[in-house]
């Protein structure tokens, strides 16, 4: 039978069609050529794009030339705006304020025609630098509440370029989904003392059906009540709230993960676009009139990497209800992905 699961991080059911259990090769994946023509991430192409806000280039060449492995300019066309004031005000019921925020592009690598997981754990550790330092930066503005860093691979996931790059829109308000997490892992550790995140993952490395991979760092699974077929959710083991004070060392150890991750959806579902969003606490500003907002995150809130393959629709049903029926359980989905050898 059918199955409801409840997600307690994200306060929603989801439908397991247990039944009608579809496997990689189910799934219809549309090919998508990579397109060379006049592609401002380019190498040659800089002077396309506003300039660089941040780069990890060879220190002999200048900004906004080649010579980069990495490279972070605003978005062209961005959906939030840096300069101006924020001003919040009612409009009867309603509320509004301007469109104050940031909105960034990292363009992974001068090279048009790999991905992300094809990079070596070198050059995505470079990607992961570029994250956390621009991270860090945005946070500095007092206006902003929260950051977030993701990735579009391929048009069907919101890919407009298919050179590889990730994006990052620092808005004024905290996002619901950050909220909710947030809200359910304070309430966890006002009665538990404990961090709900690092509860679920004891609780799935005892369980181990939905494990697809864990190292010495980090943990790898495909989660209890999964919105999408094969979603896969990647932790660091040790106790961290924030993705900001990570060290190179450790960014090292999460690239290696993330390249795991990476390759074992591109090689069990034929390369499958794919979003993944990277949630990390968030601007830690003092709240006017709530000294004690942030009095625990340290403690209940856990950074964490999502990753959705988007192989099926969201239709009338998941839109009337936000009910998500997903045709692959995770257990079948963490061992269709354990099964895949990877050697980095």
């Amino acid at each position: 039978m059918p199955e409801l699961r409840y997600d307690p991080l994200k306060s929603r059911w989801v439908i397991i069609a247990v039944e009608r259990a579809r496997r990689p090769g189910d799934f219809e994946i549309a090919k998508e050529e990579r397109k060379l023509t006049a592609c401002p991430f380019c190498y040659g192409n800089e002077d396309k794009t506003p300039p660089e806000i941040f780069a990890i280039r060879d220190p002999s060449t200048a900004p906004n030339t080649p010579g980069w492995k990495v490279r972070v300019v605003p978005n062209k066309f961005p959906a939030l705006r840096i300069e101006g004031d924020l001003i919040r005000e009612g409009v009867g019921i309603f509320d509004k304020m301007s469109g104050i925020g940031a909105h960034e592009v990292v363009i992974e690598t001068p090279h048009h025609e790999v991905s992300l997981g094809d990079l070596t754990v070198e050059e995505i550790k470079n990607v992961l630098i570029a994250y956390r330092e621009r991270l860090n930066d945005l946070r500095r503005d007092v206006r902003l509440r929260y950051i977030l860093i993701f990735k579009n691979h391929k048009a069907v996931a919101g890919a407009s370029l298919s050179h590889s790059h990730s994006q990052i829109i620092a808005t004024p308000v905290t996002p619901s989904i950050i909220v909710s997490e947030l809200r359910v892992a304070k309430e966890h550790f006002t009665r538990k003392e404990r961090c709900i995140f690092c509860d679920i993952i004891k609780q799935e490395l005892a369980i181990g059906s939905r494990i697809v991979f864990d190292n010495e760092d980090y943990i790898m699974w495909c989660p209890f009540a999964s919105s999408f077929p094969f979603e896969s959710w990647l932790f660091p083991k040790k106790h961290s709230y924030d993705f900001g004070l990570l060290s190179d060392e450790e960014l090292n150890s999460l690239a290696k993960s993330l390249k795991e991750l990476l390759l074992r959806i591109k090689l069990t579902l034929d390369d499958p676009p794919y979003n993944f969003v990277l949630h990390t606490c968030p601007s830690l500003h003092p709240r006017p009139g709530k000294p004690d907002y942030w009095g625990t995150i340290e403690y209940d809130y856990h950074w964490h990497l999502e990753l959705v393959p988007r192989l099926t629709k969201i239709a009338g049903f998941e839109w009337g209800t936000g009910f998500y029926i997903n045709p692959t359980p995770p257990e079948i989905a963490a061992e269709y992905l354990r099964k895949i050898n990877i050697e980095l």
